[in-house]
């Protein structure tokens, strides 16, 4: 496989080169998830939409502790390469192998039987949870090959190669249109319809991504003794992807708790948010793309002693973003009723979706700035800052104002949609005194200590 160091060449084409099919990625995970309800909610009810919306959230916070720990290992690794460690880098990509096939295997165990806690748990609406239990259920029965994708994703940026990732999530993203069209729009299977695509679509995906990686091969000598248990790469890995996943799990669980509110005022507001998360997700493409462009671009950069490199991808990382996320900003604020027709037919929840998202619309222009900064000091390995910021902004923020405004009388969807952008405010404050203070800096011995926690 060719090499794919981002350590050379002109900083700006090499940064968007990486950038651009990790943004394809993202766009492509937005279409595969609202196509779910785009289908359901023009195919079936309400009673459905709810349920994929609140089973989907349900998974996402779940799934996003698999993509924490994988962006531990993409560091790991992009530091590796940087530094041109390669041996090291082998058995970094082999432990991490074992380490998520167990974690694969322990999520299901966990989240197959008790999927009608998770739908308790989550005050789905009666009418709406024996769908919500079986979304679930199924879903979570697909652990492997969520798990797989990511691995292999991760893998793979780390090592400066984010083509491969675009293709997988393109074949995942194709093969669900096809299912859900099948499965919800022929069988009117509705949210479980929707589940067995997800997971058939994510088997197809890890499958072919095996047989092309197998075909290619690695930029460097890879043999089967690799996948073992390496005690101080899994460490290393760990300590950086941990506080990533911890911090995504209760980023997760605070939209939940959100959620659950939403859940307790009806069906309609239900359907709405959900309906309008999937909007802000195309609205907060670019500002995550960018991030996890610049924490790769950034790890191999800091492997490699490039400093000022890695600080350059960060403002490219701000100011593109941000240009997008006015546009998006203005279509929120003047067509917010149109967006959200997209997804559902329902007035009353049109009605309600807009003007929760002409609240929330405000936080896709702050995020340009928490993101582009969160992803360089993950680049640098400082995810331990980057949680404890996250959890600030999450719990003594979001969840309080949320909880506030649910509590007045009369209290509105724009009202509650409120909370993500004061929580993005605290967030930019205590991120640039971070970047001001300098002690996102390593020294050149933990530069060149393998396992350093930096």
């Amino acid at each position: 496989m060719q090499r794919y160091l981002l350590t050379d060449g002109r900083l700006f084409p090499s940064f968007m080169k990486f950038a651009l099919p990790v943004l394809g990625s993202l766009f492509l995970q937005m279409i595969y998830g609202a196509t779910d309800l785009v289908i359901v909610g023009r195919y079936a009810d309400s009673t459905s939409v709810s349920a994929v919306a609140t089973g989907s959230q349900v998974m996402l916070t779940i799934t996003s502790i698999i993509t924490g720990f994988t962006m531990g290992e993409t560091i790991l690794i992009g530091q590796l390469m940087g530094a041109r460690r390669e041996r090291e880098c082998a058995g970094a990509v082999g432990s991490g192998i074992v380490f998520f096939v167990i974690l694969a295997l322990v999520l299901t165990a966990i989240m197959v039987p008790f999927a009608g806690n998770f739908a308790a748990l989550m005050h789905a609406p009666p009418e709406a949870f024996a769908q919500t239990t079986s979304y679930i259920a199924i879903c979570s029965m697909g652990f492997v090959f969520i798990t797989g994708y990511n691995v292999v994703s991760a893998i793979m940026r780390g090592l400066g190669n984010s083509a491969l990732p675009l293709l997988f999530v393109a074949i995942a993203a194709t093969a669900n249109i096809f299912g859900d069209l099948l499965l919800v729009a022929v069988f009117h299977m509705a949210a479980t319809g929707v589940a067995i695509s997800t997971v058939m679509s994510q088997g197809v995906s890890l499958l072919l991504a095996i047989v092309i990686l197998k075909h290619r091969g690695l930029p460097f000598k890879f043999y089967r003794s690799d996948i073992r248990f390496d005690a101080r790469s899994t460490f290393t890995m760990l300590r950086l992807g941990f506080p990533i996943a911890l911090q995504d799990m209760m980023v997760g669980i605070s939209f939940l708790i959100i959620l659950m509110i939403l859940n307790s005022m009806g069906l309609v507001a239900s359907a709405a948010v959900g309906a309008v998360d999937k909007i802000l997700g195309f609205g907060l493409l670019v500002p995550s793309a960018f991030s996890s462009a610049i924490a790769t671009f950034v790890a191999q950069n800091m492997g490699a002693g490039k400093e000022l490199r890695a600080r350059h991808a960060m403002y490219y990382g701000m100011s593109g973003s941000l240009v997008f996320s006015l546009f998006f900003f203005f279509a929120s604020q003047f067509a917010g009723e149109t967006l959200v027709g997209f997804i559902s037919r329902d007035a009353l929840v049109i009605a309600a979706g807009a003007a929760y998202l002409k609240a929330y619309s405000w936080d896709c222009i702050l995020v340009c700035f928490v993101f582009s900064m969160t992803g360089f000091f993950t680049g640098c390995g400082k995810t331990s800052f980057v949680m404890v910021q996250s959890l600030i902004g999450t719990f003594l923020v979001r969840i309080p104002f949320s909880a506030f405004m649910s509590r007045r009388p009369g209290v509105t969807m724009f009202q509650i949609g409120l909370a993500a952008p004061t929580a993005s405010i605290v967030q930019i404050l205590l991120c640039a005194v971070y970047l001001l203070s300098g002690k996102w800096r390593i020294s050149s011995t933990e530069r060149g200590s393998y396992g350093h926690s930096l």
